[in-house]
């Protein structure tokens, strides 16, 4: 019987098993029981529990209210923004479908959105050679948003397009990296059969002149600094966020569960990516100095593939390896390999934007399957470590912080009992634990969904998500929607985000649309057309889509 069991069945309570500290379960039926003493608890104390809609308002209410006390702004609630497609700028360096997109803008804001977020993808700005820029296309997307008045978030997208989920396009590194790459396969991640990662480049290189004599840092910080220069009006005012890609996917994290050729399958805990020769030699300098120069010879032998189970394998299962004196030194080693890269990534990015009004932010993966096992293997694989007994997540919310970033989070619209039972997942609990970690680290918190959701459900979770991390202190400094497509506008969709738009932007408050509004909001203003037809605005959107 598990110390987490044990504890329940004596009839202990859930604070004394918190989830972001020293114990988190270790099955799935534990995660269950420790959900149901937490409901419990929370019942017994507050025994005269209002509605939960009553209770989200609130919640959201004290959020903003503390956000205005602090000068965060004077809006009720979460501010709501929504993801641009991929490929809103084309492989040549156009803006996609413009007449689709000031459509589709229009029908946002009408719904009462902030802004929209966009990718600025390194393969198409800094395509032809180093040094040279191109950023027309995002010149003219940046005046069409605000036009409209909205605002934009940005991605600073350093990775590639195309092999992960939701890649609907292709857009990989700029050929003069590529070339690179092929001269130096080692600039790019690699796993333990050798098999090259070219989404990204790897961190081991990070201080190294591999490219055209420069580093990979150096690359980044000229690219944002060009970007800086291009857009230096609109920054705080118009781009009011900047994302700083630091990863695959953009994302602070190895990319250890990459979909292409179907080299990883949901759940498989993935693989370390520490077998290029840099990181290989930062391993070797770090076991020596551990005192134990056979710890550096290589990776663990005993991790699996990306396929498998925690417990197919020596490293990841109860008492593995990972749990030995050698596996915390290694995970020791690859998580703060991680950190190191994101300090200095998001340091380039704070010298560039500091004083241009434009918040920085990093997003990081919400990888909740195989959180309710000891080792908690596909976080470790990612760069994670977080186990049963550490926290992984608030070191990197205090390395966020300390460069005044927002930690962006995903998976909010998931819950537990949505995930299949064999993959001990819990993004409930994960999220719980991000929020208390960013609680701790004194950083900001933003989220968005993980997978595209159109259904009532899954934005009524983000909503409760949102009154969670409020009630906690630790308030959503906004939510971004995945993803603008034809999808969200067609009737029922548009619905339910309007509604959810507006129970975030209100507070929580109950938001059904008044019965002569349902099958027609007025949210939805219309244009006359010949033959006195009235066209919605998400009407217009979806057919111009």
């Amino acid at each position: 019987m598990s110390r987490l069991d044990a504890g329940i069945k004596a009839g202990r309570s859930a604070e004394e098993f918190p989830v972001a500290s020293s114990v988190v379960p270790v099955s799935r039926a534990a995660c269950g029981r420790l959900r149901a003493v937490a409901k419990a608890a929370a019942r017994a104390a507050q025994p005269q529990r209002r509605c939960q809609d009553e209770e989200v308002a609130v919640a959201l209410h004290g959020a903003a209210a503390h956000r205005r006390e602090v000068g965060g702004g004077g809006r009720a609630g979460v501010a709501v923004y929504v993801m641009l497609g991929l490929d809103t700028v084309s492989r040549e360096g156009r803006l996609q479908r413009p007449r689709a997109l000031n459509a589709s803008l229009m029908a946002l804001r009408s719904a009462g959105v902030e802004g929209v977020m966009v990718d600025v993808w390194w393969g198409l700005v800094e395509k032809e050679s180093p040094r040279r820029y191109d950023w027309e296309a995002y010149a003219e997307l940046v005046q069409m948003v605000q036009r409209h008045g909205l605002k934009l978030q940005m991605v600073m997208s350093f990775h590639q397009c195309g092999g992960n989920v939701g890649d609907c396009c292709s857009i990989p590194l700029p050929p003069w990296v590529l070339q690179e790459m092929d001269e130096n396969p080692d600039i790019v991640y690699t796993d333990r059969s050798g098999r090259r990662n070219p989404e990204y480049i790897s961190l081991g290189c990070d201080m190294m002149p591999v490219l055209r004599g420069r580093t990979p840092i150096q690359v980044y910080s000229d690219f944002m600094r060009s970007f800086k220069e291009r857009f230096n009006d609109y920054l705080g005012e118009v781009i009011v966020e900047i994302q700083v890609g630091m990863g695959p996917c953009g994302e602070l994290r190895y990319p250890s569960y990459p979909e292409s050729n179907g080299t990883w399958r949901f759940p498989g805990i993935g693989e370390f990516q520490c077998y290029d020769k840099y990181m290989k030699a930062s391993l070797r300098a770090a076991a020596v100095a551990a005192g134990h120069e056979e710890w550096g010879e290589d990776g663990p032998h005993d991790a699996g593939h990306y396929k498998q189970f925690p417990e197919e394998t020596g490293f990841f299962r109860r008492e593995g390896t990972w749990s030995t004196s050698y596996g915390e030194f290694f995970l020791d080693w690859y998580s703060e390999k991680l950190l190191e890269h994101g300090d200095r990534v998001l340091a380039a990015a704070e010298g560039v934007f500091r004083g241009s009004g434009a918040k920085l932010s990093g997003k990081v993966a919400g990888i909740h399957w195989h959180y309710c096992t000891r080792s908690h293997a596909a976080e470790l694989t990612a760069g994670y470590y977080n186990t049963r007994q550490r926290d992984g997540y608030v070191p990197i919310a205090r390395a966020l912080a300390r460069r005044g970033a927002v930690l962006n989070f995903t998976c909010m619209e998931m819950r537990d009992e949505q995930q299949p039972g064999q993959a001990g997942c819990s993004p409930e609990m994960l999220v719980r634990q991000v929020r208390q970690a960013v609680a701790a680290a004194g950083a900001e918190l933003a989220g968005e969904n993980a997978l595209e959701r159109y259904d009532e459900n899954a934005y009524a979770q983000v909503v409760v998500t949102a009154a969670g991390a409020a009630e906690e202190g630790v308030g959503l400094s906004a939510f971004t929607y995945l993803r603008m497509n034809k999808r969200l506008f067609e009737g029922e969709n548009w619905r339910h985000f309007v509604a959810f738009v507006k129970k975030m932007s209100e507070g929580g408050r109950k938001s059904e649309l008044p019965r002569s509004d349902r099958s027609h909001s007025d949210l939805y203003v219309g244009f006359i057309k010949g033959g006195g037809r009235r066209s919605s605005k998400p009407e217009e959107a979806t057919a111009a889509l």
